[in-house]
């Protein structure tokens, strides 16, 4: 949830019934008046139809979980709110860093599917992953990341089963037709500063562009464990650098995958960070 002020009937001071009740940035309402939230619709419904009771609403909160009562208030259009914004989906375009054959299983983006407004990891009850079309790239320059802007497409690829800080998690019905080359994957011990291969389909098509690993910065930690720079004179040329939708994208050295894009360095978009593959699967 995320958290407003109601301007009152009359001239009453704006307030949060929410805020004011117990609630706080990021929680996750998993019940009200009794009835599991599986929308924000359902959360719609019982505040508009309180006719101005108390509301009980069950939250999960950094692990725990906490009952608050709140009491909603007539706003100037006469419709009861309580000061609450509620986001119940996300949806976007990232790149697949491995798929296991045998399986179908595959993981991607290299960090976590957060709310846009606080940052927080969101959980996920399901997902559904899908084609994508690019139609066209947003180049990065320094202060601005660039973008991959594409369509989504309506028919259902596979599941999405996990959301981690590690990258996102899943199941395809079916290998796609282009996922034919087999790789060993790298220790984080054997990953070296220098050369190494970015791949990834920003040109349309599948292909490797040359970068330099700069820097093994954060070896214990669960991401950005190093730093990456896109030296490949096409990719630079196509994007500008690292852009949103590249997260994700297999890093290969030596003939072994040792990670996968995941951030942009915003103020020098021709650098961004790498997570060690080892990480990713650790997290699967």
């Amino acid at each position: 949830v995320g958290l407003d002020k109601v301007s009152p009937q009359g001239n009453g001071t704006p307030k949060s019934p929410a805020y004011d009740g117990g609630m706080r940035l990021k929680d996750i309402i998993t019940e009200i008046n009794g009835k599991p939230v599986i929308s924000g619709k359902t959360v719609a419904d019982e505040i508009n139809g309180c006719n101005g009771s108390e509301i009980t609403l069950k939250i999960k909160r950094d692990g725990s979980e906490k009952t608050l009562r709140i009491t909603p208030i007539k706003d100037k259009e006469g419709k009861y709110k309580a000061g609450i914004w509620v986001r119940d989906e996300a949806s976007g375009i990232g790149t697949v860093t491995y798929i296991i054959p045998e399986t179908g299983e595959f993981a991607g983006l290299g960090h976590g599917i957060c709310d846009g407004d606080t940052g927080a990891l969101l959980p996920i009850k399901r997902g559904i992953v899908s084609d994508t079309e690019l139609i066209g790239i947003i180049k990065g320059v320094k202060g601005t990341p660039g973008e991959l802007k594409g369509t989504i497409g309506t028919s259902k690829k596979g599941a999405l089963t996990k959301n981690t800080e590690c990258g996102v998690y899943g199941i395809f019905a079916h290998i796609p037709d282009s996922m034919t080359d087999r790789m060993k994957v790298a220790d984080k011990t054997e990953i070296k500063e220098g050369r190494a291969i970015l791949r990834c389909s920003a040109g349309g098509s599948i292909d490797d562009y040359e970068i330099e690993i700069s820097e093994i910065n954060n070896p214990g930690g669960i991401s950005k464990n190093f730093v990456i720079k896109v030296t490949d004179q096409r990719l630079l040329a196509l994007t500008g650098g690292i852009v949103q939708g590249l997260s994700g994208s297999p890093i290969i050295q030596n003939g072994k995958l040792i990670g996968a894009v995941t951030h942009v360095k915003i103020a020098e978009p021709t650098e961004g960070y790498g997570i060690f593959i080892e990480n990713m699967l650790n997290a699967a």
